[in-house]
């Protein structure tokens, strides 16, 4: 059964590939691709079921935090409720992402921030090297540049730091990471269709 499985991960994965390259092939890679996006958005489903029912036990088992377990159970059949409603591009759900979801994401992003800063201090504290002075100086500079600061600005910061860490640091990062995502998805998906990972097997 195990064989199987392999063989035929391997060859729906190599239709899919040969997809790009073979024209008549590329309806059938139209088809897989449809069938993964339903399995993914049945799987999403499933996942979120499973949320209300881990939260649905904590709360009927008194369980320690079941006041925000309510909370999130009573957003989440709200916002469900809204928006089947009135749908998502309703302005007043739109009204709802940019008064609730954009502030939460952005103090998320803030806490990520202050939490590296904080991070690379108790790195230096424990060993003090040359790529621990490398982030703390690059975290620190980052925040400089990006944040309002309580001083107001300059014309160096606003003009010159700001930008050049924006379009010259901050995108050349990026890129590096997207390059590194995309060989390490290529590696793994490789490493299925040879048969060496098997994410898959039950």
């Amino acid at each position: 059964m195990e064989i199987a499985a392999v063989i035929f991960a391997i060859g729906v994965g190599a239709l899919i590939l040969a997809g790009y390259f073979v024209p008549p092939l590329a309806a059938l890679q139209s088809l897989f691709l449809s069938w993964a996006v339903i399995l993914a958005g049945a799987a999403a489903v499933v996942g979120v079921f499973n949320l209300v029912l881990v939260h649905a036990n904590r709360i009927s088992n008194h369980e320690k935090g079941r006041g925000y377990s309510t909370i999130l159970l009573i957003s989440l059949l709200a916002t469900f409720l809204f928006g089947l409603a009135m749908g998502p591009a309703h302005p007043l759900m739109q009204d709802a992402i940019n008064a609730i979801v954009v502030p939460i994401e952005s103090s998320l992003m803030a806490l990520l921030a202050v939490s590296l800063l904080y991070a690379s201090v108790r790195f230096l504290q424990r060993r003090a090297d040359s790529m621990g002075i490398v982030f703390l100086v690059t975290a620190a500079v980052i925040l400089l540049a990006s944040a309002t600061l309580p001083f107001g600005q300059s014309a160096f910061l606003n003009d010159f730091l700001r930008p050049w860490m924006q379009h010259v640091l901050a995108l050349g990062g990026a890129r590096g990471l997207l390059i590194g995502i995309g060989l390490g998805t290529l590696t793994t998906g490789l490493r299925v269709l040879l048969g060496a990972n098997r994410p898959y097997r039950t």
